[in-house]
């Protein structure tokens, strides 16, 4: 009977794959990956990084064990991990992401001074005053009068918009990006039910409110996802 493979390797154009079995012990798994990895021959040149990508498969691997494997990997000549790649996650991965894919609604006006600051979407029902601060890790919906500052995407997500029923900001975010609107907060000309996107030149841009639909089709999932 021939011995279970425990690591596949598969050669791409763009580098190599390590495929992962997911039901062996992992000391099992490291061994055998340290065997391969001595027999492989880098065919793309001596001098070139190629890049490696892990497939684990239905494995959970933990921060060490991912850490020790790109470590294993890195001792090989020329070889560079890219990405370790899993069909399971933890317990609180998956909290994370169902905070992060949530919708907060807040029915209150933030006062200056105040910052709102919740993971995911933000729905709030109120105004934001000149000198207060609302903050998402997704989408931010005002239904009243934006003075103050509002970032979107705080936690790097540059596809987050915002959007209020009144918008006299005296700042926008979106991610990294920031659009100052200076003397704006003060002014009475109130520019009704308008959005503020990252555009295709990596800027903040105003827009319609009408246009959401046809720039962020995703935002459907609020309605049920259809």
């Amino acid at each position: 009977m021939s011995k279970r493979q425990h690591v596949t390797i598969k050669g791409t154009k763009d580098g190599i794959t390590l495929f992962l079995d997911d039901l062996c012990s992992y000391e099992e798994l490291k061994k055998d990956l340290e065997s391969k990895l001595s027999s492989h021959k880098n065919s793309s040149g001596d001098s070139q990084l190629l890049p490696v990508r892990v497939n684990a498969g239905n494995r959970y691997l933990t921060a060490g064990q991912q850490e020790e494997l790109k470590e294993l990997i890195r001792r090989k000549k020329h070889l560079v991990v890219e990405t370790i790649e899993s069909e399971v996650i933890s317990r609180q991965e998956a909290k994370e992401q169902a905070e992060k894919s949530a919708v907060t609604t807040v029915a209150k006006m933030i006062r200056s001074g105040q910052v709102l600051e919740v993971p995911g979407d933000l729905v709030l029902i109120g105004d934001v005053n000149p000198g207060a601060v609302v903050m998402a890790g997704g989408n931010i919906f005002i239904m009243g009068i934006l003075k103050g500052v509002a970032h979107a995407g705080c936690y790097g997500d540059t596809q987050a918009v915002i959007a209020a029923s009144a918008m006299m900001p005296s700042q926008l975010r979106i991610s990294q990006n920031v659009l100052t609107l200076q003397g704006k907060a003060g002014n009475d000309n109130l520019r009704d039910m308008e959005c503020a996107y990252i555009d295709e030149e990596n800027e903040i841009t105003l827009g319609r409110l009408q246009s959401l639909a046809s720039l962020r089709p995703g935002l459907t999932r609020l309605e049920g996802g259809r």
